[in-house]
């Protein structure tokens, strides 16, 4: 392994953990408290700070702004984290804060993410895997995006909404409610619009499983009962109940103390 390569008009500060093969470009700025595991790469004036830990194999554009401290008036420069996990990607512009003291203490990141330009994700977010913001996402605080998610350009997420595995959302979409599993939305207020069929095909979903996820949507799209209501029918439990997509679906809406979009008319 090789030892980091620094610019020299790059400012590291001297207590800042650096692991090897890593490449650090001009005029970057990396904090006391920050930890770079091996083969990342930060490109021009790139600003990490805090107690940040970043894992293997990242790679930061310029101008992103990493670590910085929670837009919240309740923080007074607590000891809180950010963690970053394997293979990101983070595009000029994007800013991740660290968290408040409000819940976990941590902001994280998981692995294999991209975000796209000036997308912003706040305090105490918690991103799973393989998840993809396009520009200008705004993530407000304490909202967890599961694995797999697709989110168009210009979406907002208010603060404590969840974001369910395998979602895709459209761009310019305003998230205010919890979005299931498996589904697509978009709209100005968010709607649900059906099933991410494409997105349970990539995964290697088989085509029947897949068939009788729609047959349930629409379903429950049509039911006079609400959402959860309709999940308590006993012609539901037995027709479905082997369904492991169906399972993860209603165990989602079971457990959303939001609530989730409206259907589309």
């Amino acid at each position: 392994m090789s030892s980091p390569t620094i610019h020299p008009s790059a400012i590291v500060h001297p207590g800042a953990e650096i692991g090897n093969n890593v490449f650090i470009g001009p005029y970057c700025i990396i904090g006391e408290k920050v930890k770079i595991s091996d083969n990342n790469k930060f490109h021009a004036s790139v600003y990490i700070e805090g107690k940040t830990t970043i894992g293997n194999g990242n790679e930061f554009f310029p101008y992103s702004c990493i670590g910085t401290p929670p837009q919240d008036l309740t923080y007074k420069n607590e000891d809180t984290e950010l963690i970053i996990g394997n293979d990101n990607v983070f595009r000029e512009g994007v800013n991740i804060h660290r968290a408040t003291l409000k819940q976990d203490l941590k902001t994280i990141v998981g692995n294999n993410n991209y975000f796209m330009s000036h997308v912003h994700v706040a305090h105490d977010c918690n991103i799973g895997n393989e998840v993809i913001l396009a520009s200008q996402c705004a993530i407000a605080g304490h909202v967890t995006i599961h694995d797999r998610v697709s989110m168009g350009g210009q979406c907002g997420v208010t603060p404590f909404m969840t974001v369910g595995k395998n979602v895709f959302v459209g761009g310019a979409t305003t998230i205010d409610k919890d979005v299931p599993h498996y589904t697509t939305c978009f709209g100005n207020r968010i709607r649900l619009k059906g099933i991410n069929i494409i997105g349970l095909k990539r995964k290697g979903i088989a085509k029947d499983i897949i068939a009788e996820v729609v047959d349930f949507y629409r379903l429950m799209e049509s039911s006079a009962f609400s959402p959860k209501a309709f999940l308590e029918r006993e012609e539901f439990m037995n027709e479905y109940s082997e369904n492991p997509v169906i399972k993860e679906i209603a165990g989602f809406i079971r457990d959303s103390q939001i609530g989730i979009p409206p259907f589309m008319s």
